[in-house]
């Protein structure tokens, strides 16, 4: 009863270590010629994956990026450019399906904005630097240490002392 026991234990662990290969299986099928597969490779690099948000779809193991990778390889074999591939990817999905979106009015930010933001961070420097320098940072008007008549009351009524400079009796 226990041997039988310990075999179902071992057949149910060797048929999940083999289930679990088949879900990592790498795509093995080749395209017709080898220029179409170096272009395909090419392709599936430079295209980002909709669900994954930042995985080309070379490296990316969920489905949706699956059918894409098969949909560019009948597109590729029915004759399509790389060029007419990527505009029916852009179609479909919007310019976030390229890693390398092109300049247009929609993605100026996605240029522009390091270029916006390292300035900014140039300028904001060079203005912390420029006031440490001339001494004009941030500092006290008043760099005597000396505390004020009223700074001396307000200290004595804190710390609970009369006007005289002794300690009040508070019941």
């Amino acid at each position: 009863m226990r041997q039988t026991s310990c075999r179902a234990l071992i057949a149910a662990a060797l048929c999940a270590c083999l289930s679990l290969a088949a879900l990592a299986a790498v795509e093995v099928e080749q395209l017709s010629t080898p220029e179409l597969q170096a272009r395909y490779e090419v392709l599936i690099e430079e295209m980002r994956c909709p669900k994954c948000q930042n995985q080309n779809l070379a490296g990316s193991d969920s489905p949706v990026a699956g059918d894409l990778r098969r949909e560019i390889r009948r597109l590729l074999e029915e004759g399509f450019t790389d060029r007419e591939i990527s505009d029916y990817m852009v179609a479909r999905y919007g310019d976030f399906v390229l890693y390398r979106p092109p300049l247009q009015r929609n993605t100026l930010v996605l240029w522009l904005a390091p270029g916006v933001f390292a300035a900014i961070g140039l300028l904001v420097l060079i203005v912390i630097v420029a006031r440490s320098r001339s001494g004009s940072g941030a500092r006290q008007e008043d760099a005597s240490g000396e505390l004020s008549e009223d700074e001396h009351r307000r200290l004595r009524q804190l710390l609970g002392e009369d006007e005289s400079g002794g300690k009040r009796q508070d019941d």
